[in-house]
């Protein structure tokens, strides 16, 4: 028995230096090596080992919160976690799979749909990640006709906000941001040059009576109200660099504010854009970044891509995620 465990152990650190999927090949090679990959404790090594550098994850592939906090060596939880599934179902090589092997109907509608006149997708943008950054979102998604084409500066207003910027992507579907800044670009520059956190007018906050306990929330001022009603989904820019210090829990109270069901349809999908300035700043994966800002609680869609704001790498695949949730729900 214990010549049979020493050699499982060398069996399973032999197959750790294999890639995930090597090891589903391996597994559909024969019934013996498909029990022997699906091993719990080697799934789970690899899933902590490679979450950290995915650069998305969405409402359908967050992994559960416990499996960063209880410790490596605690096997007794293996009856409640398939690593191997959770794994599967969160890289973004396995979500990528799953949309392709969906069937191409989809594609067909979206082609009809095309045909048919219908006002481009409006979508609001706010959060910090938009004001505290040494590079502007906002600015390079202005001047980078490459990468997103500006189609042009409607001239409507949305009580008072304005119309926010058309941009056009892949060169065929029109959308509409209307970008929403906490307070005055006076006040915003202010802040980033003392490295202080710049009041939100956006918000006000309201008591209110949870059991026995007073508790805070957000509402937003009429304004901002008004937009709310009327875009067909929401992008909130986080601040995901780990120098910086961060309130995720009156950030996520902001979120919750800017989404609430009493201003519209309450399966509006949310982007969530997880933005550093630059390529060299170290960031907080995105994972971390999603179960801090707690997006397992909310009830619509919702997706967090890694962003750099001086580049715009992955700036695109949110927006492609962004359209095609707001399209399924405009056809319903």
């Amino acid at each position: 028995a214990a010549l049979d465990g020493f050699q499982i152990d060398v069996q399973l650190n032999i197959m750790s230096f294999l890639s995930p999927q090597d090891l589903c090949r391996l597994g559909s090679t024969s019934c013996y090596w498909r029990t022997a990959v699906q091993d719990p404790l080697l799934w789970r090594y690899f899933l902590l080992r490679d979450l950290p550098s995915w650069t998305s994850v969405d409402c359908k592939s967050l992994p559960d919160e416990e499996i960063f906090n209880k410790a490596f060596s605690e096997v007794s939880d293996n009856a409640l976690y398939d690593y191997m599934a959770i794994y599967k179902r969160s890289c973004p090589q396995g979500r990528r799979s799953l949309k392709s092997s969906r069937p191409r109907y989809g594609a067909v509608t979206s082609f009809l749909q095309s045909l048919v006149t219908q006002a481009e997708p409006r979508f609001a943008m706010f959060g910090p990640g938009l004001e505290e950054l040494d590079n502007s979102l906002v600015q390079k998604m202005m001047t980078c006709p490459e990468i997103l084409l500006v189609a042009g500066l409607p001239h409507r207003q949305i009580h008072g906000i304005g119309s926010g910027v058309s941009f056009q992507f892949n060169n065929n579907q029109k959308f509409n941001i209307v970008t929403l800044y906490s307070t005055t670009s006076v006040e915003r520059r202010r802040a980033r040059e003392e490295q202080a956190v710049a009041v939100n007018k956006m918000f006000y906050q309201e008591s209110s009576t949870v059991g026995n306990q007073q508790a805070m929330h957000y509402s937003v001022i009429a304004q901002v109200r008004k937009v709310c009603e009327v875009v067909d989904g929401f992008i909130y820019v986080a601040n995901a660099e780990a120098h910086r210090e961060h309130d995720r829990q009156e950030e996520l109270a902001r979120i919750l504010a800017m989404i609430d069901p009493a201003l519209g349809p309450s399966n509006r999908p949310l982007l969530v854009l997880s933005c550093v300035s630059h390529v060299g700043v170290k960031r907080i994966p995105c994972v971390y970044v999603a179960h801090q800002l707690q997006l397992n609680l909310l009830h619509q869609p919702w997706m967090m891509q890694d962003t750099v704001a001086a580049t715009l790498d992955g700036l695109l695949n949110g927006i492609e995620w962004l359209l095609e949730e707001a399209n399924c729900k405009s056809a319903q």
